[in-house]
């Protein structure tokens, strides 16, 4: 596709996730990520919508995280974000409080903007957050395509009128396949694809790069080589020779990243007094991912200070003063990294990567849903008490526990999200949507 033929690729900055979903497809489709909440989206009226749900939604994640104060915050969110019991299988469609509250943005002029550009331009959309598509569907739009970020969705993802919505969605998970269709989104609407990871991190549809990654960080993981004995032949089938050199090259390398919001920044202060001995003698090196956020990274200054970890050189901190710059960094960052100390944001999709994920608790009824997918498929675990995190991190070294997540995210869980949906965007036809592809055989 050239420029004027791809898709316009929507995003909106609520946290990093909706953006580091639509950063990859961008890249391979050669556009830029427009945000549906900034010009020339959007005029000012438009904007003045988009602040303000986005200022009360950082406000509320990172105050509901606060002791005592922060208990009805929590509530809130928790509101926000609900989900109802997938079980028993019923009718889910009748539009809730949330859905019929963005109908009203939307009459309102919330997504107005993006719904003139499609029509002037008679492009398609791709976005990675549901207000834009469900706008654009409102306006009559077509060609409309929405990645689904989280493992699990509240009724807001869909339409007030479900049935009819001219939305195709991509799931990341099968049972995000199962909410969409109880919301009522006609199962033809509805593509299982995976989470769309970064091109750099895998290489292609045949995953060279992750290979090469995985297998110097399972002999990391593993030094006392308790997982490699025992799946050995599997090992060597998938991935061949493991670079066994790697074991005495580098230390596990630990990387906290709290999310866009800096909400569990804290958390560092808690942990670090522990760790400085591992750090200090290279048994670990850790990164803290500030993001884009001086404030996130003057607190976890202010915490290696506390710990006299200043000027440890085991020790990093990334931050940046640009979105793309700091994906780059990240993605970089990924290739080396052990173990991913993280919220379960949209995070959790890139245990795929063959990285075990520890997840701090979760901000919002959708991150629990994402926690429990990645722990019952084998890839990450919760955090234990974090001061003694250099102890349960070295149990799990000893043990070989890490290693055998890192091979049942790679395993078990969908890693071509970025390729499917580009194959089914240049495939895409609105008068024949085709069969449902939710219903095929995709790992």
């Amino acid at each position: 596709m050239t420029g004027d033929e791809s898709p316009l690729v929507v995003a909106v900055e609520m946290g990093y996730g909706h953006l580091r979903a639509a950063a990859p497809l961008a890249e391979r489709l050669g556009v830029e990520i427009l945000h549906c909440d900034r010009p020339p989206l959007a005029d000012v009226e438009e904007q003045k919508l988009w602040q303000r749900a986005r200022t009360a939604y950082e406000f509320i994640s990172r105050v509901s995280q606060v002791p005592v104060i922060g208990g009805p915050l929590r509530k809130s969110l928790e509101a926000l974000t609900a989900i109802p019991h997938l079980h028993p299988y019923r009718d889910l469609s009748r539009p809730t409080a949330g859905a019929r509250f963005l109908d009203s943005l939307v009459q309102r002029g919330l997504g107005r903007g993006l719904a003139d550009e499609l029509r002037r331009s008679g492009r398609a959309l791709l976005t990675t957050f549901f207000a834009p598509a469900i706008a654009c569907d409102a306006a009559g739009a077509r060609n409309l395509h929405c990645v689904v970020t989280d493992s699990d969705v509240n009724r807001a993802w869909a339409p007030v009128q479900s049935r009819d919505t001219k939305i195709q969605y991509y799931a990341p998970s099968l049972r995000v396949v199962r909410r969409l269709a109880s919301y009522g989104v006609p199962e033809s609407r509805i593509v299982y694809s995976g989470f769309p990871l970064p091109h750099e991190l895998l290489g292609g549809p045949q995953l060279p790069v992750l290979r090469e990654n995985l297998a110097a960080r399972l002999v990391r993981l593993d030094p006392r080589g308790a997982f490699r004995d025992l799946y050995r032949d599997e090992l060597d089938h998938f991935l061949g020779p493991l670079p066994t050199e790697e074991r005495r090259r580098e230390a596990p390398h630990v990387v906290f990243a709290v999310g866009g919001a800096g909400a569990q920044a804290d958390l560092a202060r808690r942990f670090l007094p522990g760790m400085a001995r591992a750090l200090r003698q290279g048994a670990l090196q850790l990164t803290l991912v500030a993001g884009l956020r001086r404030e996130v990274e003057a607190a976890f200054r202010a915490a290696l200070d506390e710990a006299h970890l200043r000027d440890e050189p085991s020790v990093a901190i990334l931050i940046e003063d640009r979105l793309e710059d700091y994906f780059l960094r990240f993605n970089q960052l990924l290739a080396s990294a052990d173990l991913v100390w993280t919220k379960p944001s949209e995070m959790t999709f890139f245990a795929a990567l063959g990285l075990p994920l520890v997840f701090a608790p979760p901000i919002g009824v959708h991150e629990v849903y994402n926690r429990r997918w990645a722990v019952e498929s084998g890839a990450g675990f919760e955090q234990r008490d974090p001061r003694f995190a250099a102890e349960w991190i070295a149990d799990w070294l000893d043990e070989g526990a890490l290693a055998a997540a890192a091979w049942s995210g790679f395993m078990r869980l969908p890693k071509f999200g970025l390729y499917r949906i580009l194959d089914e965007l240049s495939r895409a036809d609105e008068e024949q949507p085709g069969e449902p592809l939710h219903l095929q055989q995709r790992s």
